[in-house]
């Protein structure tokens, strides 16, 4: 490395150092912001086939606009009966749960005063503790949490509309500053990426019912929704399975005796590494895979600045990056 090179290098450092942390600090902002881009271009293959249908683009973007709110509000639909009973459940749960850690650490360390002192905390006639019960969600703490959530919402269907409406105006835009990159390569990218989660949907989708389905001959409680959460997950690649499977352990310990209780996690695991070994490679192609190392960094960078919101935005900008950095390659 020459010194003539050294500054230029340390300039880059400070911009994506500077960059990392304007993108923490307007979190809320910006979070909302790059789902719906990333959303937008996964739409993309439907708002132009109705563009050469003749429908208008705007007509387009708001039928698009109205399938990913539909969906959003028959997934809440659904799922509201299933949670709110969970919730009112959770400290009933939480006892169980602590009962069950206190009944293993007793047989561990084989110490009977410790046994009796859990046993006599967790007895079920005494009233948890303040520190130790689930505190849940008030009505003052939904009423104030409310602006916030109706502002990143109203945030994430304009960005989507307008996105979806003029993004090939958009390209346009960007790449007039640029000497190689046309619109052109990146609507060629937005496809790969559309090609890529359409075909990653499909699979978590279909996934999301076989775990459902077995964890429902398993006698898990509420298996359609474990099915539900498993096809989310499964997006997040390679984090969201390792945190189902501790789901899982801990739901089937609690609500199972003996080597039964570990029944649903192995069998979920079991599920998972046929998915990952042999469906998803056979189904995307190696033309669309991606290094492991570059998924599971961008994976972590994501979802340490925004949370479950990078995590679902991390792969489909990998992608999308990956997919421009071809394209300029070609010219």
């Amino acid at each position: 490395m020459t010194a003539k090179n050294t500054p230029n290098y340390a300039l880059w450092l400070v911009a994506i150092i500077v960059t990392l942390a304007a993108l923490d600090i307007a979190a809320s902002l910006m979070a909302p912001i790059f789902l719906a881009v990333v959303l937008g271009i996964v739409l993309s293959p439907l708002t132009d086939f109705m563009r050469r249908g003749g429908i208008p683009p705007s007509v387009g973007a708001l039928f698009s606009l109205m399938i990913i709110l539909g969906l959003i509000g028959l997934l809440v639909f659904f799922l509201e009966p299933i949670l709110t009973d969970i919730i009112n459940r959770a400290p009933l749960i939480w006892l169980e749960l602590r009962a069950t850690i206190t009944d293993a650490q007793a047989t561990l360390r084989g110490i009977e005063e410790v046994s009796a002192d859990m046993a006599e905390a967790l007895n079920p006639d005494d009233a948890p503790d303040e520190d130790d019960a689930v505190r849940l969600p008030s009505v003052t703490d939904a009423l104030l949490s409310a602006p916030g959530y109706a502002g990143r919402l109203m945030i994430f269907v304009g960005t989507l509309y307008f996105f979806l409406l003029a993004r090939v105006e958009v390209y346009d835009w960007v790449t007039r500053s640029t000497l190689r990159l046309k619109a052109a390569h990146l609507v060629e990218a937005e496809k790969r990426v559309a090609r890529y989660f359409l075909t990653i949907t499909i699979i978590n989708t279909t996934f999301g019912f076989l775990v459902g389905g077995v964890l429902l001959l398993l006698d898990m409680p509420y298996a359609p929704l474990w099915g539900f959460i498993a096809a989310l997950v499964n997006f997040v690649l390679y984090l969201g399975p390792a945190v189902f499977v501790v789901a899982l352990v801990t739901a089937g310990v609690v609500t199972f005796d003996g080597p039964y209780s570990f029944a649903p996690a192995i069998a979920y695991v079991l599920m998972n590494m046929t998915e990952g070994q042999f469906v998803t490679p056979a189904l995307v192609g190696r033309t669309m895979s991606v290094n492991p190392l570059l998924v599971f960094l961008s994976l972590v960078l994501w979802l340490w600045l925004w949370g479950p919101v990078g995590g679902i935005i991390a792969i489909p900008l990998l992608i999308w990056a990956i997919a421009i950095k071809e394209q300029a390659e070609k010219i």
